[in-house]
Order: C-alpha cells, then structure tokens, then sequence
C-alpha cells in the first residue's frame, strides 16, 4: 500500500495528525492552522484536498498503518465517517421515504481503530447520531461564522472544556414550507430554495481552496478542528495529553 502523495511543501518538525475521511479537507485545514502537518484518507478523488492524501477506504488504510507501525509517525486522529445512517436528514419523512435506511454505519469500526491505533484522537458528527459520545459540541456561531452548523466530537484519550453556546443572530436563510426567511446565516447542504452562491459558501465556512460545492456542504469549517488541535496541543505540552 502507497504512502499519501506530496503535494505539498517539505514539512517541517510539526507533529503529524491522521484526517480520516477527509472530504475536501475542512478538518485537515483546521488542524494545520492549530500547528500539525496533515495525511488525509478518502476513498473519493480529491483533487481539492490540500495536503499529502492516500486515495482508498480510510479504515483499511487505517489498519494497514497500525499493522505496519506506520501509525507511530503520528501525533494525533481526525476521523469524520460518513453520516447518512442515522442523520436528521435520514430519520422521520425522510427514511420512511427510503432515504438512509441502506447506509453501513462507520462509527463504530472506526472508533475501534483508533483505539487499537492509540492514538488521540476526535470522530466527528451531526446532531442526531446516538453513537458517539458528545465529549464536545461546536457551533458555527462560536466563531463568527456564517453558518451554524452544529457538530459533536467524541474524544478519545484526553478531553477539553465544553465552550458555551452562543445564542444564534437569527433564522438560517432561504425557503421553508413555501416561504423565505431572511437571516445572517446560509443553508450549506443541498442545492436550491434559496441555498447560498459558492462564494457565499466560501465565504460562510471559511473554505477557500475548493469550489465543488458538494464538497463545501460536507466539510466542516476549519475553525472547529483549530480549536480542537489547539486545545490538544497545549495540553500536550504541559505533559496532560495522552
């Protein structure tokens, strides 16, 4: 099995994190802004992605880095599985309609690598999922983002201070049940009913490096993984990090 393609700059003496089903790379962006160079896996072509990514199914690769030793190069794990099963766009009207009722869930293997791995690591998901545990929940209002985009993250082997919620401006903007809101926020997912321009949804999530905008509805904005890596970062210089 290949190593990740360089695409990138010669790194440096960074610590190195693993980003796990990573998409266009917003998790990876936000861990390299927090201080860590970054390997992504996606099973997808992704020629958007920013950084060194081996294109295959991110758990075998995942096993194959542990069985191998490889994993040791690393200081710390991403994962985002995909969510469709059990989402709340996959529950109620819309799986009695078929939708989300045929997808495997990757929680739950996933977390068991990591946990083989030993690595620290954060599995991130959208609200609605009882799989994992809520160590921390991120909103986009929390950092003055144009989206809201609320998402948990179970933590493996250290753990970080729940920050408050910050109460929301307004509505989310576009049509709902055949009228339009206004609001400070735009809808990133879907396609249409008053969903914002790809810019506006650069712009929102604070992704610049792509413009396919299935990819930008399925990232989450950078600003959630620097918190987390920076958190992860100074606990692991004053030696309380696992």
């Amino acid at each position: 099995m290949t190593q990740p393609t360089d695409i990138r700059r010669e790194r440096g003496l960074r610590p190195l994190a693993l980003d796990l089903f990573s998409c266009a790379g917003g998790a990876g962006k936000g861990l390299e802004d927090a201080g860590f160079d970054v390997d992504g896996c996606d099973t997808a072509d992704r020629p958007n992605y920013p950084f060194p990514y081996y294109r295959g199914d991110a758990l075998e690769y995942l096993a194959h880095l542990i069985d191998a030793g490889e994993i040791r190069r690393y200081s710390y794990a991403h994962a985002s599985p995909p969510c469709q099963d059990k989402c709340t766009l996959t529950v109620g009207t819309n799986r009695s309609q078929g939708w989300g009722g045929t997808h495997v869930d990757l929680v739950a293997p996933t977390r068991a690598l990591l946990e083989q791995a030993g690595l620290p690591y954060s599995i991130e998901q959208p609200n609605g999922r009882a799989e994992i545990r809520k160590d921390l929940s991120l909103c986009g209002e929390m950092f003055g983002l144009g989206v809201i985009r609320h998402r948990n993250f179970e933590l493996g082997g250290w753990r970080i201070e729940q920050p408050a919620h910050v109460p929301h401006r307004g509505r989310v903007r576009g049509w709902r049940h055949g009228a339009y809101f206004d609001g400070p926020y735009v809808a990133a997912y879907g396609n249409g009913g008053g969903k914002p321009s790809i810019p506006e949804l650069q712009a929102a999530m604070g992704i610049t490096w792509t413009d396919v905008r299935e990819e930008l509805t399925e990232a989450i904005p950078p600003a959630y993984t620097e918190f987390i890596g920076r958190a992860f970062l100074a606990q692991a210089v004053l030696g309380v990090a696992a």
